[in-house]
């Protein structure tokens, strides 16, 4: 992975009530990366719970409700955002959506597409509250993968896996260089929980984090009625990268239409740091836990 062009979407929840108005929905905002020559496009978290527009008034204002009645729609989904990477030959990561397993439990699942079609899928590990207590969402029980794509080895850590170091050393050490952080917040505070976790998992790891969150108002949706956060790409601060550790961030926590973030980066001048930075935080880590 060297020098690529990255897009991450402050996506607004918007209601889409036919399948067909999605299809040109999506298509078009694909579309509008790719032009701008975007070669690894991410989506936030729950982008896929947008597929509830689609269903009765009744069901998709009802939390249960809107999971369950989703799934019908999820393999048409998953087909469509597999057509758009193979059309565009990007790399796409359509953010993600609660998938029902054969264990009977419903699992917040993040599918990676490539040029050649589907590369796999990466389920949240930790849930959060809202998740754990009001929705009933499991965690992963396949672990961690970090994936290779035409673009180099990546790993997606979902919304709130980003505020635990470790998730993000295990991709680090399975050869990762580059996390995927789709995140869904609805307060400058959980945006901002999400945003510091995953600056410090991009200076502890020496690794970039490509972040794309849910933006706007969405009275339509009991799981996405409001929605905080800014699309950004976080580095380590050191050597030839910003002080901030931010290299790119869109201008706002809050828009009235989806936006891309479009920013090109030099991966391999992220990994010389690793060997050639102020600090070696990968290489130390071990040593923390000698006292």
């Amino acid at each position: 992975m060297t020098a690529i062009t990255l897009a991450a979407c402050q996506y607004k929840i918007e209601l889409t009530e036919s399948w067909e108005a999605y299809v040109l929905h999506l298509t078009g905002l694909v579309r509008e990366a790719v032009d701008q020559g975007a070669k690894l496009l991410l989506l936030p978290e729950y982008a896929g719970l947008v597929l509830a527009g689609q269903l009765d008034q009744d069901t998709r204002s009802d939390l249960h409700g809107s999971i369950a009645g989703i799934q019908s729609l999820i393999p048409a989904w998953v087909e469509l955002c597999e057509e758009l990477a193979r059309t565009h030959s990007i790399v796409f990561q359509p953010g993600s959506a609660p998938v029902l397993d054969p264990d009977g439990l419903y699992r917040n699942r993040a599918f990676l597409f490539g040029p050649d079609g589907l590369i796999g899928h990466q389920d949240k590990i930790i849930m959060t509250r809202f998740e754990r207590e009001q929705w009933g969402i499991g965690g992963a029980v396949d672990g961690l993968k970090a994936f290779d794509t035409p673009l180099g080895k990546l790993g997606i850590l979902i919304c709130y896996d980003n505020e635990f170091p470790m998730l993000a050393h295990t991709l680090a050490e399975q050869g990762a260089d580059l996390i995927l952080a789709p995140s869904c917040t609805d307060t400058l505070a959980g945006a901002y929980r999400v945003r510091i976790g995953a600056q410090a998992r991009a200076l502890e790891n020496q690794i970039a984090v490509l972040a794309s969150p849910t933006a706007g108002t969405a009275p339509w949706s009991p799981a996405m009625d409001e929605n905080r956060g800014r699309a950004a790409l976080y580095v380590p601060p050191d050597y030839g990268m910003p002080p901030t550790g931010i290299f790119a961030e869109s201008d706002s926590d809050s828009v009235e239409e989806s936006h891309w973030l479009i920013t090109e980066i030099d991966m391999a001048g992220v990994a010389r740091l690793r060997t050639e930075g102020q600090v070696a935080t990968r290489r130390d880590w071990p040593e923390q836990f000698l006292g």
